[in-house]
């Protein structure tokens, strides 16, 4: 099967699985074509079967802004048109469906017989954040419904989006997943002793993303203050976003910052998954929740909130702690319970490690990526979302 997947390349969730299916599906035997403004981060090195194709989009005085939506639909008709594309995997509504739908047509109206099918995947902000924004909702709602087939990362993100679009397509919930090769703990015993600044007492906490406002990282700053009340411990802030800087502000008003360690945005994120003892996780919103998957996968217990779709990959008590957002007495508790009681703290990550091994590794998921291609291929080209 040949398959166009468009994502975009920054470190977000969505590109990072995105990615990460070009990867195993081509491992599969498939043919992958991956589509982006830049090479996505987690792409790697060189792969039979996987290539990539960067989309350029030139700036015109004429134009106020650069028309990527136009130029990433030229680029996928030119894609489809050289590699006979049988499927493009649109990871966000908009632009990447609203492309797809725009590229289909384009070749329809050329006289190509065949032209490829349209799958969109469902992430979260593009139907909570931009989706449902006025400006864009009823755009996000035809591409979606013109898409040939729906998907998205979690039951609670399928139910937002019929809450706050108005979509009439079916909606398949494919979960997110991780290579369970490669998420797995290995812990370093230098990088351990770098970061521990040669207190074996030392424990070490993370905290994952994008640091969007929705992260809600001086909640982490907040939590991680009481946590450093009580033990010895220091923060590793793996990522990078606009809310990064006021967070080590804030760490610095605290005077924490000798105890905070911003390491802006890596590639490569199991070596520090797997020095850490604790993540935290208080986002406002989360579809799905990559971070604390990775954090599970790597035997980390994660402290999260009680929102979107994380209930659907952690199970309070079991495989993590969740509470209420404004809970943070709860999550303080819990954290520090985690922290203290190696009992405890064993126990949790062992059923992390079991929730990612049962629920989320790529040979449970993907194949139903693969089944879901070929039931969309299978069905009369007239007959869209009807899954």
């Amino acid at each position: 099967m040949n398959v166009g997947i468009v994502c975009y390349a920054s470190v977000g969730g969505s590109g990072i699985v995105a990615t990460e299916l070009a990867k195993v599906l081509a491992a599969r035997g498939h043919q992958v074509r991956l589509i982006s403004t830049e090479r996505p981060v987690r792409l790697g090195e060189f792969q039979a079967g996987l290539a990539f194709h960067e989309v350029h989009t030139p700036g015109y005085p004429l134009f106020r802004d650069p028309q990527y939506l136009l130029s990433l639909a030229n680029k996928l008709v030119d894609v489809t048109r050289s590699f006979d594309l049988d499927i493009i995997h649109a990871h966000y509504a908009i632009p990447h469906a609203a492309a797809g739908y725009l590229a289909r047509q384009i070749l329809a109206s050329s006289g190509r017989v065949r032209v490829p099918r349209i799958i969109t995947t469902l992430h979260g902000t593009d139907v909570t954040l931009i989706g449902s924004d006025p400006s864009y909702s009823e755009t996000a709602a035809f591409c979606i419904d013109q898409s040939d087939g729906v998907t998205a990362v979690s039951e609670s993100l399928r139910d937002d989006t019929y809450r706050h679009l108005p979509v009439r397509a079916e909606i398949n919930v494919i979960p997110n997943f991780l290579d369970c090769r490669h998420h797995q703990r290995r812990v370093d015993e230098r990088l351990l002793a770098r970061y521990r600044r040669g207190n074996p007492e030392t424990k070490l906490v993370i905290h994952v993303s994008n640091f969007r406002p929705v992260k809600r990282v001086d909640v982490v700053v907040e939590l991680f203050r009481r946590i450093r009340e009580r033990l010895p411990a220091r923060l590793l802030l793996v990522g990078d976003g606009p809310d990064l800087s006021g967070a080590c502000r804030r760490a610095q008003e605290l005077g924490l910052s000798e105890d905070i360690e911003p390491l802006g945005e890596q590639e490569l994120v199991v070596p520090l998954l797997s020095i850490a003892d604790l993540s935290l996780l208080p986002s406002a919103q989360e579809s799905f929740g990559v971070a604390a998957l990775e954090a599970m996968a790597c035997e980390v217990p994660v402290v999260a909130s009680r929102v979107g779709g994380l209930p659907e990959v952690i199970t309070n008590g079991e495989s993590g702690f969740l509470h209420a957002p404004d809970d943070l007495d709860g999550m303080t508790a819990s954290a520090l319970r985690l922290l203290s009681d190696p009992a405890l703290h064993r126990g949790i990550a062992r059923g992390g490690l079991q929730a990612v091994h049962t629920r989320f590794c790529a040979e449970e998921v993907v194949p139903r990526y693969e089944a879901f291609y070929e039931q969309v291929l299978a069905r009369d080209p007239a007959s869209v979302s009807s899954a």
